[in-house]
């Protein structure tokens, strides 16, 4: 596991609750964080209160099952420690740093300990870029930033970790850095799949994965994220390479410290949360940064339950990002995939000064033909189509033809849809959306904008009407 026992300070177990263990020493107290094992390394419990001078109270990253009253302890001298160097890559770890890829014991490594500062604001870069995805919708109206957070909000199955996956597929081929996955509370279908797409695909000699999954206690997917960080800080600052942080899902590790805070004892705050949340979420978030040596830019996908944004979990994660990206279950009822809502997602790159004067002129334009469509949606349905002036059924048009040329066919679906995937640049999407809103393809039926790349597809699809 790499966390060697340090000096001898043994410990007696002195209660089990759950996931809770009282441990008392005699020698010293161990400090806070401190891993602690039972059972010849089986067992692994980390400190997270001194209770008196003589006792600690820890919560177990493995189950405690045979864990007793009476049990010696050991206090290993230090924390929870993660691998970092060259070794890991194209390697699947746990959350202690036990390869689990069934690929051999990993080399060439070195063990780091997963609480670590952020780095100062005077090592940090103010400079802003563009960070592009090949994914229309995103790159027009939300783009993302080098360095920067964005996160994927959702409910249950409107498609976040399809569209974290595509985003690994397309930036792994044209990205110098690494890519970093972080599965939080993942189910092990979902890791078993990415690892053989990624292994298929044949970007995983620069990819590390890291997974907590579902069936783990709570402690173990609330550290999976800082261990993941502590790997990805090493390239940024050791090898100065830019890092593509994946965490899917933040919800998990809130839900997680939600957990670890009820089983300590603490009153919860609103909705049964953690009232530490914000603390524990800035200690993560503030770690992911662009620095004077390399950058870490992530992209977290947070679960929005029962689809309300007013939720804790959602809106403390609002704060920290600089894009926002919001699938919704109507468009995705209507077929329009990715399920990206355009008049809720939004990105501070989105100014003249970063992103050019006519990007920032089209986002503009896009967005207000999209709101006016969906003003009028209302009347459509009450009174029809018919009953709109010939502006307000222009708008219409226009609208309804980006909303189809905005869809995309996604290379990590092809086994699904049938449909060949396609990477679109800036320049297309950009060129595209232009030449919709001056109505040059008002000739061309709807379905033929539908799931293409490039707007000259269109004209390949279908000759006009």
């Amino acid at each position: 596991m790499g966390n060697k026992a340090g000096l001898s300070n043994p410990g007696v177990v002195v209660s089990v609750r759950g996931s809770v263990v009282d441990i008392r020493f005699e020698a010293h107290l161990p400090p806070i964080y401190s891993l602690l094992h039972a059972q010849e390394g089986k067992i692994a419990i980390e400190v997270l209160a001194q209770l008196d001078a003589h006792s600690v109270r820890g919560i177990a990253l493995t189950p405690t099952q045979g864990l007793a009253r009476g049990i010696a302890v050991e206090d290993t001298g230090g924390p929870l420690k993660a691998p970092v160097g060259k070794g890991i890559l194209s390697r699947m770890f746990d959350v202690f740093g036990n390869a689990i890829d069934r690929e051999g014991e990993v080399s060439n490594v070195a063990w780091r300990t997963v609480h670590r500062a952020p780095p100062p604001l005077a090592r940090r870069s103010t400079k802003s870029e563009i960070f592009e995805t090949g994914i229309k919708v995103i790159d027009v109206l939300m783009p993302l930033e080098r360095g920067g957070k964005a996160g994927l909000f959702g409910g249950a199955g409107v498609g976040k970790t399809v569209l974290l996956t595509e985003m690994i597929h397309n930036m792994i081929g044209h990205q110098e850095g690494v890519s970093i996955f972080c599965g939080i509370g993942e189910r092990c279908r979902e890791g078993e799949e990415l690892y053989r797409e990624m292994k298929e695909a044949g970007v995983l000699p620069n990819m590390v994965m890291i997974f907590g999954q579902m069936n783990e206690p709570p402690g173990s997917r609330f550290r999976v994220g800082h261990a993941a960080l502590t790997m990805a800080e090493y390239f940024r600052d050791d090898e100065h390479r830019d890092v593509l942080l994946l965490i899917d899902n933040i919800f998990r590790f809130i839900q997680a410290g939600s957990e670890v805070s009820g089983l300590m004892g603490q009153m919860p705050s609103r909705l049964g949360y953690q009232p530490t949340m914000g603390t524990e979420f800035s200690g993560l978030e503030e770690r992911i940064a662009n620095t004077d040596t390399g950058a870490i830019t992530s992209i977290l996908a947070v679960y929005v339950p029962a689809d309300d944004f007013t939720d804790p979990a959602a809106v403390h994660t609002f704060s920290h990002l600089s894009a926002s990206i919001v699938l919704s279950r109507k468009r995705a009822s209507e077929g329009l995939y990715p399920a990206i809502d355009p008049l809720q997602s939004s990105s501070k790159m989105t100014t003249p000064g970063i992103v050019g004067d006519r990007h920032y002129r089209l986002a503009q334009e896009i967005r207000r033909t999209l709101a006016q469509y969906a003003q009028l949606k209302d009347v459509i349905a009450m009174l029809g189509l018919e009953q709109l002036s010939p502006e307000d059924r222009n708008v219409v048009a226009r609208a309804r033809r980006l909303e189809r040329f905005l869809t995309q066919p996604f290379f990590t679906t092809e086994q699904f849809t049938g449909l060949q995937g396609k990477l679109v640049g800036i320049k297309d999407a950009l060129s595209g959306c232009e030449r919709i809103l001056s109505d040059e393809f008002n000739d061309y039926p709807e379905s033929a904008l539908y799931m293409i790349g490039a707007i000259d597809e269109a004209k390949d699809k279908a000759q006009p009407s």
